[in-house]
């Protein structure tokens, strides 16, 4: 860990390769007059907007919906299964059927699916389209398009991967989030605080984009409860995802695999915890919850391993750790630079069943990600590995 100490509070980094704009960035977090002790840096942090993907701010007395992004509840979760091999054959089936039962990218349902699979207001009873319309402004609107769109990957770096765990078992890996529910409540508050704030002559310059909202207001309470229930469907998202997944891997093998529990863990949200003996709004931007002996999720990239971890609940990191590899360039900059002939020839010599077709998918090769390896060298104080799990086959969003 390296500490900043030029600005009002410290930055604490787990990483010696920070770009200048997410150090900027950082650096901003840190001198905003309600962040409390100070700023932890993940060892995949690049630039986001308002705040470094990677990044970890505790604040007083606010909430920062910039602060936890677009795709809330994003995450993600995976399933040790029973089976100890697969063949090359098996596998090519088994994406196959997959890619027909989840649509990927802007792709939607064609049909509304049962209300039974999102998320639940109580033990017992479902979360109403009323219900929503009085509680929810954002996802009471939105709601009906959403019965589209759970069981749904959508785009960017979101994926479904096989993989080869190194204590023997087949696993199953998803990473994606709230699709349009959380871009929408996202947008929708962000927007909603930077003209409150502009009403307020806050001190905060509208460049930073880290326009707030006051856990006491009408407007705070209404941002963290339509944000909470975005976390609650990008993780029944991801539910449903697994849970057909399962279905088609018992399809092929004749129901020999039996289902674990699904490890499930999200990295964009705000939640009230005590650290450092005082209650404060967490937000984590691409960042994952390692508090003592809690079972995370480190992915890589499409060509290189990914990590079930238990959390060692370093209080440094608010007791957090990194959410992946993260970028070391951007989507542009990865199809203008990358070569396409040996990004696909790396995953091919790997024997990796991968998702690179053509230019537009080196934003998502593997040599546009930082070196996983160094990323976990760089958090062995937030986390202990449990399993390293190889790629077998990856479906892109």
């Amino acid at each position: 860990m390296k500490v900043i100490s030029t600005e009002q509070k410290p930055i604490k980094l787990w990483l010696d390769d920070i770009e200048d704009g997410a150090l900027e960035q950082a650096k901003n977090l840190a001198n905003l007059p309600f962040t409390f002790r100070h700023v932890s840096i993940m060892p995949d942090s690049h630039q986001g907007y308002g705040m470094p993907i990677g990044g970890v701010l505790a604040t007083e007395g606010v909430v920062i919906p910039n602060a936890v992004g677009v795709d809330i509840g994003c995450g993600m979760c995976a399933v040790e299964t029973s089976l100890k091999e697969i063949d090359t054959d098996t596998l090519k089936k088994i994406m196959g059927e997959i890619r027909k039962a989840i649509p990927v990218g802007f792709g939607h349902h064609k049909e509304k699916q049962n209300e039974k699979y999102m998320p639940r207001i109580d033990n017992s009873a479902y979360y109403s389209k009323e219900n929503l319309d009085v509680k929810f402004k954002i996802c009471g609107r939105e709601y009906s398009s959403a019965l589209t769109q759970i069981g749904t990957l959508g785009g960017g770096n979101h994926f479904i991967e096989i993989q080869k765990g190194n204590n023997g078992h087949i696993w199953i890996m998803i990473h994606s989030g709230s699709r349009n529910f959380g871009y929408k409540v996202a947008h929708y508050y962000n927007e909603l605080a930077i003209s409150l704030n502009e009403l307020w002559h806050t001190s905060i310059p509208k460049e930073w984009e880290l326009a707030f909202l006051p856990l006491d207001s009408q407007e705070g309470q209404d941002y963290l409860r339509e944000m909470q229930y975005c976390v609650e469907f990008a993780l029944a998202n991801r539910k449903l995802m697994m849970d057909r997944i399962i279905d088609i891997f018992n399809g092929v093998f004749d129901n020999a695999i039996s289902k674990y529990p699904m490890i499930n863990i999200a990295h964009n949200y705000a939640v009230m915890e005590n650290h450092f003996g005082k209650n404060v709004m967490v937000h984590r931007k691409g960042a994952t919850k390692a508090t003592l002996n809690t079972i995370g999720i480190i992915p890589g990239s499409q060509g290189t391993a990914s990590y079930i971890v238990r959390g060692k609940g370093n209080p440094e990191s608010f007791q957090s750790c990194s959410h992946g590899a993260g970028r070391k360039m951007g989507r542009k900059a990865a199809q203008r630079t990358l070569n396409l002939e040996e990004e696909k020839k790396k995953l091919d010599d790997m024997g990796v069943i991968h998702a690179i077709r053509g230019i537009q998918d080196l934003d998502e090769a593997p040599g546009s990600y930082k070196d996983i390896s160094v990323v976990m060298k760089n958090q062995e104080d937030l986390v202990d590995i449990l399993v390293e799990l190889k790629p077998l086959a990856v479906i892109k969003g």
